[in-house]
Parts: structure tokens; sequence; C-alpha cells
């Protein structure tokens, strides 16, 4: 197992969408045993494939350290197939460090997928498993957080975050 970089916005891998899942080899399992650590390192709750620079429909998810009912999840090849109501709260990513905003989402979600040796999973969540799903999901999709924001909100965080990046390095 190893940390892998997470990679950071405006990072283009970001912006790709994530191909199917067709092999689960070993290369397959050493990227989601990679990816458990990086999540846990980071520390964080959820990280998609993508966001270490691997673009296969892979996240993995873990809210027990907020919420201790729900144990690690692991899925491939995830999709959302159903939705229901709709709820605002904060979010942040890993791959947008120090920033946070209020995110309209689903307030409870039906996601299908595959577990890491390829048997058919299915879940139903609400709260913050629900929004940590959406969330990982969104990235297999190209979509971070911020694109969720308001075109307004979106240009003030660019030009917000863009400056603040520049002035770190």
């Amino acid at each position: 197992m190893a940390i892998r970089e997470i990679h950071k916005y405006p990072d283009p891998v970001l912006k790709e969408k994530a191909r199917e899942v067709t092999d689960f080899n070993g290369s397959l399992q050493k990227l989601i045993d990679d990816m458990i650590e990086t999540m846990y390192a980071a520390p964080g709750i959820g990280l998609a494939a993508n966001q270490v620079g691997e673009l296969l429909r892979v996240i993995v998810v873990d809210i027990s350290t907020k919420e201790n009912k729900h144990p690690l999840i692991v899925l491939v090849n995830p999709e959302i197939v159903q939705t229901e109501g709709r709820i605002d709260s904060e979010e942040g990513c890993l791959s947008v460090p120090g920033y946070v905003s209020t995110i309209k989402r689903a307030e409870r979600v039906f996601v299908k997928g595959l577990d890491r040796e390829g048997n058919p999973v299915e879940i139903e969540a609400e709260g913050l498993l629900s929004r940590a799903l959406q969330h990982e999901i969104d990235h297999l999709n190209g979509i971070l957080f911020v694109d969720r924001l308001s075109p307004i909100k979106r240009e003030f965080f660019k030009k917000r975050y863009l400056k603040k990046m520049k002035a770190q390095k």
C-alpha cells in the first residue's frame, strides 16, 4: 500500500470522466488499497480514483469518524439510481483544500455498484453518507463540488482560490 498524491484544483484530471472498471485484477486491488490509505492519511471521509490520477470508476468512503454506524465502503462503477428530497449542507473536498461552501444535494440516495471483488452492492443512504456518495460519484463524472455553486459564487471562488494558491507557491 502507498499514499498517493491527491490532485488539486485546477488539475485537468479532476474534470475528466472516469472509465468503467471491467477487470477486477491485482492492479485494481492495489489502487483500492492505496486509495483507502490515502483517504485516511489526508484525512478525509471519501476519495475518488481520479483524485489520485486514475480515471477509473472507483470510490472509497468512510464516515465512521463522524458517524459510527457506517464502516468503510468501496464501490466500483457506482451509480445513483434514485434520489429523494433536497438539503443544503456545508461541504469541502480534499482536492480543494481549505475551502468549504454550502451545497444543495439530494437528502437520500439509492446507489448501485460493485464491491472490490465484483459482487453487486446496493446502498440506501441519507445524511452524511448520502452527501459523501454523491460527492465522490460527482468526481467520477468530472464534477467538483465548486461546480455546484451558483455562477457568481463560483467565479468569486475561482478568483480568490487561484490567487491564494499563487501566493502559497
